[in-house]
């Protein structure tokens, strides 16, 4: 966890910073009710197969929710600080997904990325926020742990350790 004031104000400022990138990205999604994530995964290339699944009648309605609230959701997580190191690894897992669907090996979505882009970024900082903690930086996460139900169920404290 983070002790001088200057990692706090690091911590606090990538904890901002991913929050705004996730509550932006929801910006566009939620409240458009013409968004759908078809057009975007039925133009994968690296791995089409793997993401044409998600493009079926059946799935995109899911996946789209999934896609538009789970950013809402991991981004107000973020803004809050509550509950960090469950949105954190939900949007590690979203940065590798989006790597994988831009991915036209051995670039990401043109010529300008070899291997890694700005998802890996992401996932990296999203990583270093679990790991100091970021929660507990002027964050919900500090009182949320204090909580009786929280000390009654140990089982919920990793949620908000």
């Amino acid at each position: 966890m983070p002790t001088t004031s200057i990692e706090k104000g690091i911590v606090l400022y990538l904890r901002f910073l991913m929050a705004w990138t996730f509550l932006y990205a929801a910006s566009h999604q939620v409240f458009d009710p013409s968004f759908t994530v078809v057009g975007f995964l039925s133009h994968t290339k690296t791995f089409h197969n793997l993401f044409a699944v998600f493009t079926t009648p059946t799935l995109a309605p899911i996946t789209t929710f999934l896609v538009e609230y789970g950013h809402l959701l991991i981004g107000l997580s973020l803004l809050f600080g509550l509950m960090v190191r469950v949105s954190a690894a939900f949007g590690i897992l979203l940065m590798v997904t989006y790597w994988m669907a831009h991915l036209d090996w051995p670039f990401v979505e043109d010529t300008t990325n070899l291997i890694f882009d700005y998802h890996a970024v992401y996932a990296g900082v999203l990583v270093y926020l679990i790991v100091k903690h970021a929660g507990h930086v002027w964050g919900l996460d500090a009182w949320a742990q204090n909580l009786d139900v929280v000390k009654q169920h140990p089982g919920l404290r990793p949620l908000v350790a």
